[in-house]
């Protein structure tokens, strides 16, 4: 029998839509818990903001959940639906495409080092507030490519359809956010370290998200 934290999204989603399995979207928001949080964290919504925002998405996507068809990557879909409910809150205005020549991607990813070290950066509290700091002042059109690219890890293609931008428009916002945070913050951190989700977070999320999609 197939271990539950091994099911693919669409089998997870097929259990619950067909089944009536409830319960399996648990894992859903365990699992995308993180991306999510990233995801608010880079609009610059402050914590409390940001997990309202997730609470809001989850039950939006379960209630979606036959919609789904499996065309895009489920975290695509997600994350599009969190970014929906981003501009929504700020009322933003839409993006506007940039007219440039400069769309060269060839550098490196920004968070690369060899000499990571896991137990001195857990202690380095400050970083942290550095980086959000930092990010917090690149321009919002900026600031979600990079989150999309270097931190939630999505492609050039997958971060174009979430911004409704064209590929090249992405490549030149990830280098304009990149050439504004390098001479602060250098090579020697790696992505994962911006806006982690704690753990001690993740239960209270899970125990919040199914009492609502409970009443459904």
């Amino acid at each position: 029998m197939v271990q539950t934290d091994k099911l693919t999204e669409i089998e997870i989603i097929r259990r619950i839509v067909s089944g009536g399995e409830k319960s399996l979207y648990e894992i859903i928001v365990r699992r995308f818990n993180p991306y999510l949080y990233k995801t608010g964290r880079s609009y610059n919504y402050d914590h409390e903001s940001t997990l309202d925002l997730m609470q809001e998405t989850f039950v939006d996507a379960y209630r979606h959940l036959a919609q789904f068809e499996g065309r895009s990557d489920f975290k695509t879909w997600i994350i599009r639906i969190m970014l929906n409910h981003c501009y929504h809150r700020k009322q933003a205005a839409a993006f506007k495409n940039e007219i440039t020549t400069d769309v060269n991607d060839n550098s490196k990813p920004m968070f690369t080092s060899s000499n990571y070290d896991t137990g001195k950066t857990v202690q380095n509290k400050e970083l942290g507030h550095i980086i959000e700091a930092a990010l917090g002042r690149i321009p919002l059109n900026y600031r979600l490519v990079f989150s999309l690219r270097e931190i939630n890890g999505f492609s050039v293609a997958e971060t174009a359809g979430l911004m409704n931008i064209s590929e090249d428009n992405v490549k030149v916002r990830l280098n304009r956010a990149k050439a504004f945070l390098r001479t602060e913050i250098e090579k020697t951190y790696t992505a994962t370290e911006l806006f982690e989700f704690n753990l001690i977070y993740c239960d209270a999320m899970v125990e919040n998200v199914m009492k609502k999609i409970n009443e459904y």
